[in-house]
């Protein structure tokens, strides 16, 4: 699986619009053959600052950066960013998406 996590760190005039512009990239996103997951979350310590946690089975990941509404999906938010987005990316071996967390189990 590879496992991606980017920061967007959003302009205040645009914070409100944000969710929006990316409802299509997302929907797109989460449509495509290989896509495990797709979601976005914001900073509670920092509000301007939206997180992309997505994962893709090993195969697909290319097949996502390289589709239309990839790059769509950051020509409509390039004008609403204060910087470059932050990412980590890594191939997890032997995961195919989330699992129970054992330190925190609920019955």
């Amino acid at each position: 699986m590879i496992f991606i996590v980017v920061k967007f760190p959003v302009r205040p005039d645009s914070v409100d619009q944000f969710p929006e512009a990316v409802r299509g990239y997302t929907d797109a996103t989460r449509a495509e053959p290989g896509n495990i997951f797709f979601e976005w979350n914001r900073s509670l310590d920092e509000p301007g600052v939206f997180t992309l946690v997505e994962a893709f089975e090993d195969d697909a990941a290319e097949a996502h950066v390289t589709a239309p509404h990839f790059k769509e999906g950051l020509d409509a938010i390039r004008p609403m960013l204060l910087a470059t987005p932050r990412i980590v990316s890594h191939h997890v071996e032997g995961v195919d998406g989330w699992g129970p967390m054992g330190e925190l189990v609920i019955d």
